[in-house]
């Protein structure tokens, strides 16, 4: 009971919340937005969402009044403190640390972001893709396709990636980016606190995704403003330049290994790629990118076939069969691939409704 009557009304708090946001010029006084109960609730619902039956939330949930009130109290009294994680290690496809915080840490986060989202995504440029609304995989998918319409300027790729970007971000670098919007003190305690809990910017953790995209959010401004970069694409720490020649490129990489290095204490990887777009075609975000057409990443594509080859040794009705197809077909809503589709697609029926 308690949970309905401190959620009711979030959907209209959450549309009064993203008003507010948007209309803020002067970016301070935001600290007790952040614990009022309202948007507690709501950080609450995001947090559990997908979740609902994991044992975090369930043991949470038996007590959830005073699990609230507890958390609205910590924060209040500035006495919240992250608490410790649980570190594990996956391997999808390179091996990674990810770390996980109980629940009532994610509600805290969550509840951090639905007042700083707005505030946050606005310093970004728009060629940023990775963890923003409205965006993703498929806004950087439109804006590629569109740029390599105009061959002669995006004849040559400069690809390249940051070396261990998460764990390499510098905490005294992150906590003065965050300085430049915000002013609020209680706030950007409880910020640094979050900050120091672990070594650079921990995978796992619902705020890192925004840290991280905050972090390089200057570095895209200098780029596009500075060097007058035309065709740059941003997915996490995944680079993308697009020009007319390779000159151009290699003296690009060296500026921006020695900004990074200067101004952000990263470093580039060595695999840099230089390289014509036309022949080689440009391997980003899952698909190759060719000036006249897309194809699936060679490893998805591999993936696909696999889960098909399996599923024709099978008797399936057309409506199972498109069930256990339905994500690889979603990839390939987006590029050239009704060649692939027929050739390893048995079931005639689902070819028809491709078709």
């Amino acid at each position: 009971m308690a949970k309905n009557n401190n959620s009711k009304g979030v959907g209209s708090y959450r549309r009064r919340l993203r008003l507010e946001t948007k209309a803020m010029k002067r970016i301070g006084n935001l600290y007790d937005r952040i614990y009022a109960l309202d948007n507690l609730y709501l950080a609450y619902d995001k947090a559990k969402s997908g979740k609902s039956k994991t044992y975090g939330v369930i043991h949470f949930e038996k007590g959830l009044e005073d699990n609230m009130l507890q958390i609205q109290a910590e924060l209040k009294d500035e006495t919240y403190r992250t608490s410790e994680y649980d570190i594990f290690t996956i391997h999808d496809p390179k091996e990674r640390e990810i770390y996980r915080l109980p629940f009532r840490d994610r509600i805290v986060q969550h509840a951090i972001m639905n007042i700083l989202e707005g505030i946050w995504t606005s310093v970004l440029i728009s060629h940023t893709y990775s963890c923003i609304k409205g965006k993703g995989i498929h806004g950087a998918l439109r804006h590629i396709r569109r740029d390599l319409r105009v061959q002669n300027e995006t004849e040559y790729c400069l690809k390249m990636d940051i070396r261990k970007f998460y764990p390499s971000i510098n905490h005294d670098v992150m906590k003065a980016i965050i300085r430049k919007k915000i002013k609020d003190i209680r706030l950007l305690r409880l910020l640094d606190g979050i900050i120091d809990s672990a070594p650079g910017v921990p995978i796992g953790n619902y705020l890192s995704q925004f840290l991280a995209n905050l972090y390089l959010s200057y570095f895209d401004h200098w780029l596009k403003e500075a060097k007058k970069v035309k065709y740059y694409y941003r997915y996490a720490d995944d680079l993308v330049i697009l020009a007319e020649s390779k000159e151009e490129l290699h003296q690009l990489r060296q500026d921006i290994q020695a900004y990074l290095s200067n101004n952000l204490k990263l470093d580039l990887k060595k695999n840099y790629q230089v390289f014509p777009v036309e022949s080689r075609g440009l391997d980003f975000i899952g698909y190759v990118f060719y000036h006249t057409h897309i194809l699936l990443r060679k490893r998805i594509k591999k993936n696909f076939c696999r889960c098909v080859a399996k599923l024709n040794k099978k008797v399936l009705s057309a409506k199972e069969y498109k069930i256990k197809i339905c994500s690889w077909i979603g990839w390939c809503k987006y590029c050239n691939s009704k060649n692939l589709i027929k050739t390893i697609i048995k079931n005639e029926e689902v070819l028809r409704a491709w078709r």
